[in-house]
């Protein structure tokens, strides 16, 4: 009787926030449709003055004082040496940016924001790095992304990108537009092919005597749908569409890679990064960490982020959601330590 008894607490308690999240969400959505739009911030990391300091956090823990008095008097002068060099002549710059995206490339309004600031500043000589994590997703979205990276191309500015994890689909999308691309050994690679697929809930809404009408202009308006009844020309049109597509992706890689063949990758399959790297589809098997350990000793690199400022509903929605799960965790636990 007691659990049951606590139960009714909890669901109490966890219809209370709900009710409150709303009438804060409403409240907030209410005010914000008077008053302009939260914008995002755009922050800059040296990443190359961060690895210098953590090499002498470290020197100075493993090396005896004098000897770390050496090592920093070696250093100050390094770093004069390289200030007058840079008076005469400008060094590159290598910035990195970050993508990491679902299946609607929602990011992708980050990722504009980022390079549009790096293009506003870069030289002939520098480079950009993206780091691309995804597996693919809605072909408009990763469309627009990999013409995000085509405008670093297009400034003529070296564009490598780094898969560390997986670029697959749209996610390769966006690699093959790189000068360069950088692959982890176990990294997966490729898919360069285009899957579609909805369920049907035509049988189940006759068999409950459940109409649905659906009425379009235009014979193809509406290819395959959720309830009506499918017509095999609506399903061999909606094949075309795919193929379609599908040439459309292998002639986009195609341009950007030449040297691949594309008949051979473009079958839908994946590879990891040591496949792909003899199938073409990559250009050098390291990780993105590798890379910039190198790079930061040659120039200065610079991370590039842009992050949208949390709305107060969102905050409070990721605040209630925390009560709730532990409220809930808690109650199991009593429930269990009790039987």
């Amino acid at each position: 009787m007691e659990f049951i008894y606590d139960l009714g607490l909890f669901s109490a308690k966890a219809l209370v926030l709900v009710i409150a999240i709303l009438a804060v969400v409403i409240g907030v959505f209410a005010s914000a449709s008077k008053g302009k739009a939260e914008k995002g911030q755009l922050s800059l990391t040296n990443i190359s003055d961060n690895l210098q300091a953590l090499k002498g956090e470290l020197n100075e823990q493993l090396l005896s004082k004098k000897a770390y008095k050496a090592y920093e008097k070696t250093q100050k002068q390094q770093q004069k040496e390289v200030e007058k060099a840079a008076e005469k002549s400008p060094q590159s710059r290598l910035f990195v940016v970050d993508f990491k995206a679902g299946i609607d490339a929602a990011e992708v309004a980050n990722l504009r924001e980022e390079i549009s600031a790096i293009l506003s500043v870069a030289e002939k000589g520098d480079s950009v790095l993206v780091k691309v994590e995804s597996g693919g997703g809605v072909v408009h979205g990763y469309g627009l992304a990999a013409s995000q990276l085509d405008r670093i191309r297009q400034a003529d500015i070296e564009l490598i990108v780094a898969i560390d994890k997986v670029a697959a689909s749209g996610g390769y999308m966006m690699a093959c537009v790189a000068n360069k691309i950088l692959s982890a050994p176990f990294a997966i690679v490729g898919s360069i092919g285009v899957v579609a697929q909805l369920p049907n809930f035509n049988k189940l809404l006759k068999k409950h005597d459940i109409d649905y009408e659906q009425h379009t202009a235009g014979d193809f308006k509406r290819t395959l749908t959720l309830f009506g009844e499918n017509t095999d020309e609506g399903r061999e049109k909606f094949q075309q569409e795919i193929e379609q597509t599908h040439e459309l992706f292998k002639t986009f890689v195609s341009n950007y890679r030449p040297q691949l063949d594309i008949d051979k990758v473009a079958t839908g399959e994946h590879w990891f990064g040591q496949q792909a790297l003899t199938l073409n589809l990559v250009d050098e098997l390291t990780t993105s960490d590798d890379y910039l350990l190198t790079q930061a000793q040659l120039q200065p690199v610079f991370k590039v982020e842009y992050k949208t400022k949390k709305t107060l509903a969102d905050r409070i929605a990721g605040n209630a959601s925390i009560a709730i799960s532990q409220t809930l965790s808690q109650l199991v636990s009593r429930w269990q330590n009790k039987g």
